[in-house]
């Protein structure tokens, strides 16, 4: 009987398993590079006072202080709460100003902070928001952070899009909802195994002054102190809110369109990264001035696709089979064009 039942509905599930297996691979090709690039060239001669808002954030640093400062002082409470607590902080609170310093640390990639005429000082402010965060990534971000601004689908050089085994493995929504709780293991191993770098001076800085500070942290307020910062950091990149802007960003949840912006609440936690399309146009207007490129020339940017939630994204990403790690603009690298 179970035999028979089997053997009647193999035709539907050998579909099922083709239809699935096209979705792994069908938006995740290089038929769908935008016909068009996405920044508006002549934006700027139309609107010339989008220019004035260009230069740093004078304000980003006391930010920066403040939200390092608050989670440092709050070891002193964490480190007697029950594990539970600690866990529910952690990810509430303590992940989320995590991931605040996180896109801080992306705004100074770009100079935001003192102005290109310093990059020493960006570099140590990134350290210094680094130290909550308790991975070291400040520095290292920078390098791949701008090409991919520079090389953005490049197959090789942008490093923000999954590889072909990524796409391949977590393609259904299973293995979405664990790409999604495991993004942050992707995201650092990525960029080493595809693109490797030879670490700079200022990394092995960085590392080793992130390293000292966990392990203080650890020695005066024991593992519920490190599972705040370090835990934290790692949950609200995974299944939470405020992680929405990794999917929003530029999975293709519109044919044709690379790029999308959110204009919502969470930008006020986020340093604005929401207004990506902006942010694409505009690097070095700094996140606290991009709701004003908007507004002094809104018919480049209200007709576009964009996002009204990112706890949304996060949902139809896992459970809409036509979205996935797969659904990118992915573009051949010259060298590799040249190769074949």
């Amino acid at each position: 009987m179970v035999k028979a039942a089997i053997i009647c509905r193999a035709p539907f599930i050998i579909e099922l398993i083709k239809k699935r297996k096209q979705n792994c691979t069908s938006l995740y090709s290089d038929k769908y590079v935008q016909g068009t690039d996405e920044s508006v060239f002549n934006l700027t001669e139309k609107h010339p006072e989008i220019k004035e808002l260009f230069g740093n954030d004078s304000n980003l640093k006391w930010w920066v202080l403040g939200l390092v400062s608050f989670q440092l002082l709050s070891l002193f409470v964490v480190k007697d709460l029950s594990w539970l607590w600690v866990f529910l902080l952690a990810y509430c609170i303590g992940g989320t100003i995590n991931h605040s310093l996180m896109l801080a640390i992306h705004e100074i990639s770009h100079n935001l902070a003192f102005g290109h005429s310093k990059p020493l000082s960006n570099r140590f402010l990134g350290i210094f928001a680094n130290l909550p965060i308790a991975l070291p990534f400040s520095v290292s971000f920078k390098g791949y952070h701008l090409e991919h601004h520079k090389f953005q689908g490049d197959e090789k050089l942008d490093t923000d899009i999954p590889t072909s085994l990524e796409a391949r493995l977590f393609c259904t929504t299973f293995g979405k909802l664990i790409w999604m709780s495991l993004q942050p293991l992707f995201y650092a191993l990525r960029p080493v195994i595809t693109y490797p770098k030879t670490p700079t001076l200022l990394e092995i800085v960085n590392n080793i002054i992130q390293l000292t500070c966990n392990f203080l942290v650890f020695y005066y307020f024991g593992g519920k102190g490190i599972f705040y910062l370090a835990g934290g950091s790692l949950l609200a990149m995974g299944l939470h809110p405020v992680a929405g802007h990794f999917i929003s960003e530029h999975y293709m949840f519109h044919k044709g369109f690379e790029t999308y912006s959110y204009y919502g609440p969470l930008n006020y936690v986020t340093f604005n990264v929401g207004y990506h399309n902006e942010h694409h146009d505009f690097p070095y207007v700094p996140g606290s001035r991009l709701p004003k490129v908007r507004e002094m020339a809104p018919e480049y940017y209200d007709h576009l696709p964009r996002h009204e939630s990112w706890v949304k994204v996060i949902y139809d990403f896992i459970t809409d089979p036509a979205i996935g790690p797969y659904a990118r603009i992915k573009r051949k690298h010259a060298g590799l064009l040249k190769e074949e």
